[in-house]
């Protein structure tokens, strides 16, 4: 057999994550024709088709999930190879961070001081879904993700999930007047709460100790965002439920003022990385230093 083309390769396996011939072209700025013809060669070199066409989708033939698996292994390889290099640069180097969207401002500024405090380290953070940052992850386009939400390692993966830190979570709100106080079976049904969403860790465990301690708060608004919950904690003059670190400025300054720990519920966050043949000496440096 020929030598395998490495270009044809690329394309078939930007179809093949793309799921459909036109969305690739457009990415590739290419022609769906030259597309096409790429594939078609590479489908006459291994002697089968690689894709079966189901109305516009197109479904990976048996022997095309096999080439596809080989291609994301050859590519991921390839990304790891060059943030191999790129952290190798002399006493610097770039490191790739993903970050969950709605993590803390606050830890995430935490976390990183000891690169920011390096001049000759280029930080790249990007924030996203936990979804698309795995998916970067694995193809070795990001050194590590950030995250308030663990995952498991499978036959599929094997994802290293190691937790940075356990954060309390709080009740804070307006300074209270002297001679008030705060008592939370008393004042948490009468009083506005704001609270993270229900895809939030934290949501969960609380609604869970409501339920066992037969509290029905008065929940006013229902944030993803924890940058936009700590606002309106400020703003909205009611009742915040969030890990401390978040409003740890205002609380500092006397803006808000935290009225009980919440018992049972905590927020933790977690390093989230994948097997690789080389680690980035930047992320087990950063990584040793939070132990």
């Amino acid at each position: 057999m020929s030598r395998l083309n490495y270009h044809h390769l690329y394309y078939f396996w930007s179809v093949a994550s793309e799921g459909h011939l036109t969305r690739a072209a457009e990415r590739l700025h290419v022609s769906q024709s030259a597309l096409s013809a790429q594939i078609r060669q590479l489908e006459e070199q291994l002697g089968q088709p690689l894709f079966l066409r189901e109305g516009r989708k197109l479904q990976l033939t048996e022997l095309g999930a096999v080439v596809m698996r080989y291609a994301e292994e050859i590519f991921a390889l390839g990304n790891e190879l060059l943030a191999s290099a790129a952290s190798s640069e002399g006493r610097g180097g770039t490191l790739r961070i993903g970050s969950v969207a709605t993590l803390s401002r606050n830890f995430q500024d935490w976390f990183l001081q000891p690169v920011l405090r390096q001049q000759q380290v280029r930080l790249m953070l990007e924030a996203g879904s936990l979804e698309e940052l795995l998916a970067r992850l694995k193809a070795h386009e990001l050194d590590v993700v950030l995250s308030n939400r663990p995952v498991l390692a499978d036959d599929k993966q094997a994802w290293r999930c190691r937790t940075l830190a356990r954060q309390p979570v709080v009740l804070v709100g307006p300074p209270l007047d002297a001679g008030q106080d705060f008592h939370i079976e008393r004042d948490l049904t009468r009083l506005p709460l704001l609270v993270p969403s229900r895809k939030s860790e934290i949501r969960l465990r609380f609604d869970l100790l409501c339920e066992e301690m037969g509290w029905k708060p008065q929940i006013r608004a229902e944030v993803d965002d924890m940058a936009m919950l700590r606002l309106l904690a400020r703003d909205a003059g009611g009742v915040a439920l969030l890990p401390a670190i978040v409003v740890r400025d205002e609380l500092e300054k006397g803006l808000l003022q935290q009225y009980c720990l919440v018992p049972e519920v905590e927020e933790t966050f977690y390093a989230i990385t994948v097997q690789r043949r080389y680690l980035s000496p930047l992320l087990t440096q950063l990584l040793r230093e939070v132990e």
